[in-house]
């Protein structure tokens, strides 16, 4: 079964997957990796400003198979 790592980037910060997922596709890494987004979304920050983050899905290549994104844009208007 194909091992794919999901690193994920803050902006500012990286955090590189050492273990990484044994994973039957591409598809399947792409859900692990929608799992993960939804779960750094659900604790974005009410404060001010933009969070931004961002996962690369690499394969056991080190190939960037795929990149998922999510952001919150919390600034006042006028």
């Amino acid at each position: 079964m194909p091992r794919y790592f999901i690193d994920l980037h803050d902006g500012t910060d990286i955090v590189r997957d050492r273990d990484g997922y044994d994973l039957p596709s591409l598809e399947a890494a792409r859900s692990q990796g929608v799992k993960i987004m939804t779960r750094i979304a659900q604790g974005f920050s009410d404060a001010p400003g933009r969070q931004d983050y961002m996962a690369a899905v690499r394969d056991e290549m080190g190939v960037v198979r795929m990149r998922l994104r999510v952001s919150l844009d919390a600034d006042p208007v006028g």
